[in-house]
């Protein structure tokens, strides 16, 4: 049926609107060796992407638009999948969900997928890619996860702020290999496509204007959305609160809309992001195991809150981003299941439906000014405090994580 929703329009109708159309042209740029971006970096860029995702994009575009559109339609489907069996067989606990309990994350979080085959993003895709480089690092794989990391930032940036949790907890060998396979993608492998030197200036101009450039009007080429209630971040977030900026800005139709507790300029706010950032990654350590004490349940925790962090931490966080809470959503519904404390089930299945109720309020019947004040980030932040009080108050009984060792799969390693 969702594939059905992209493929209607195309075969049947006016041509699939929404992002669709960008990346097919993205694909013939590269195909017929036309430029993905202008050459002054201060122009507007239509594609937003690194080059190497546009050369992935080439591949199925040489046959045309239904079959690039057949092509991202099973990604997603295929990563649709993946995520849903990693999710349940890394969330440490060792049990085989039930069909329905395995499906209930899937069915909690239909409305984001929906938004990756509508709009035709790729989160959905990074999350597999994420999820199965963390598979493969408890494995002892640490290479293979960090080529996995490095595709991910390849395609879209956001997933680098993986590199700092890796250096931190010293796998040495999956950074070395998530900073060598980046460049591989950056560099080596569209040095043949695109020819070494037009790479390197497309690459230059790409970063030049969506990493280097930051003003009070925004950043990343999306002015109109950087301080607007669509974005989520913890940046837009600070901003929208620290100063007198229009969160109704992508809409000159609509009046303008402030919610700022203090007249702050561009540079404090930008300090108090900062600062708030700081007490958050400094918090995240604090609840962090030590080396000797982790667990496959425990490291479920820890990914889940990381996978938190990093969602809220990309500059631009719009709805579809929360996807990426569809493994801490896992973790928690495992939690909420299979803790042997009658007491903390109950507390985690209020702290999920505290969740889905936030998230619930950025559906169409509710107003923009809610999710201007961060329903999605509030979830998040649900989430992850929940996370945070399993990874300190774990059960005393650890029969269902203990007989794995710290690093492993799962008890049993078994799939549902």
């Amino acid at each position: 049926m969702l594939t059905a929703d992209v493929l209607g329009p195309e075969i049947f109708g006016h041509g699939k609107t929404k992002d669709y159309p960008l990346w097919f042209w993205a694909g013939q740029q590269v195909l017929q060796g036309g430029d993905l971006y202008p050459h002054d970096p201060q122009a507007a860029f239509a594609f937003l992407y690194p080059p190497p995702a546009a050369i992935l994009l080439a591949i199925p575009a040489f046959f045309g638009k239904i079959p690039l559109y057949i092509c991202l339609s099973l990604l997603n489907v295929a990563a649709w999948w993946i995520v849903a069996q990693l999710s349940n067989a890394m969330a440490g606990d060792g049990e085989v969900p039930s069909p329905w309990l395995a499906a209930l994350p899937s069915i909690a979080m239909i409305s984001f997928t929906f938004d990756m085959f509508d709009l035709g993003q790729p989160n959905l895709v990074l999350l597999a890619l994420m999820l199965l480089g963390f598979w493969l690092l408890q494995q002892g794989r640490s290479w293979s996860s960090g080529s996995l990391f490095a595709l991910a930032t390849a395609i879209k940036v956001f997933p680098v702020a993986v590199l700092p949790y890796l250096v931190w907890r010293r796998q040495w060998a999956a950074a070395a290999s998530t900073a060598i396979f980046l460049a591989v993608f950056l560099i080596v492998i569209p040095a043949p496509v695109r020819g070494f030197q037009h790479n390197i200036s497309e690459l230059k101009t790409w970063y030049q204007g969506m990493v280097g450039s930051s003003s009070e009007a925004g950043f990343g080429k999306r002015d109109d959305q950087n301080w607007s209630w669509m974005n989520q971040s913890i940046i837009s977030l600070t901003h929208r609160l620290t100063r007198p900026v229009d969160y109704n800005q992508d809409n000159p139709n609509t009046a303008p809309g402030y919610m700022n507790l203090l007249d702050l300029d561009f540079k404090t706010s930008n300090w108090i992001v900062i600062g708030v950032s700081l007490i958050i990654g400094l918090g995240f350590i604090a609840v962090m195991p030590s080396r000797q004490r982790r667990t496959p349940r425990s490291d479920a925790e820890e990914f889940g809150i990381l996978f938190c962090l990093m969602t809220v931490a990309s500059p631009l966080a719009r709805q579809y981003y929360f996807i990426w809470l569809f493994f801490p959503l896992t973790v928690l519904i495992h939690r909420a299941a299979y803790d042997p404390r009658a007491s903390v089930r109950t507390g985690t299945w209020i702290a999920l439906a505290i969740s889905g109720f936030l998230v619930c309020l950025s559906l169409p019947p509710f107003p923009h000014d809610w999710q201007a004040y961060g329903n999605n980030f509030l979830a998040t932040v649900v989430m992850a405090a929940g996370l945070a009080w399993h990874l300190l108050y774990p059960p005393e009984d650890k029969a269902s994580s203990s007989t794995a060792p710290a690093g492993s799969l799962s008890a049993s390693g078994r799939v549902p």
